[in-house]
């Protein structure tokens, strides 16, 4: 049911960022309420039984449910942010994009070695970033609880890339 409600609140927009992509908007979920409130409390249920002591929402989407379901789950929040971000001491990796690289950071004091961290963004198409995430927690001493994602494109494989690092794949709209 929470899948159907996601994909008929969720807008596509063509040709954005780019000819040829149609771009899953989801800010349109934002403009109800009551569904916010069951994506988090739909995200709560199927992390039952996964050890998870904190939850890291990738920038800036990651942040919209990230931190309401660490709230939620009574656990601390840790943002992965963009390279400049962060005000303190900070650990950065440098990923691969489709053209070019990128670069995340977070803070070095955001979680205690082998804490279990599930990591959540809004969408999950390659799995470029989430890996990216995935190895700083781990280079961390974190350990990587699994994964949460609002909604999932499985057609670009983004679920195969990362089920080496956990098998625990939270998706709740696939296209």
């Amino acid at each position: 049911m929470i899948e159907q409600q996601i994909k008929a609140a969720v807008r596509d927009i063509p040709d954005f960022p780019k000819p040829g992509i149609i771009f899953k908007d989801i800010t349109t979920i934002l403009k109800d309420p009551a569904l916010c409130v069951a994506i988090v409390d739909e995200f709560v249920e199927r992390v039952k039984g996964i050890q998870i002591d904190a939850v890291a929402g990738v920038e800036s989407r990651g942040f919209l449910f990230g931190l309401t379901l660490a709230t939620k789950l009574g656990v601390p929040f840790i943002p992965v942010r963009k390279a400049g971000k962060l005000p303190y001491t900070i650990k950065q990796k440098v990923y691969e994009l489709e053209y070019g690289t990128a670069t995340i950071e977070m803070h070095t004091d955001a979680f205690e070695p082998g804490q279990h961290i599930l990591l959540h963004d809004d969408l999950l198409a390659t799995g470029g970033t989430v890996t990216a995430a995935s190895e700083l927690i781990q280079e961390m001493g974190g350990i990587v609880a699994g994964f949460s994602f609002v909604v999932g494109l499985g057609f670009l494989g983004g679920k195969e890339k990362i089920a080496p690092i956990s098998d625990k794949i939270i998706v709740l709209a696939e296209y």
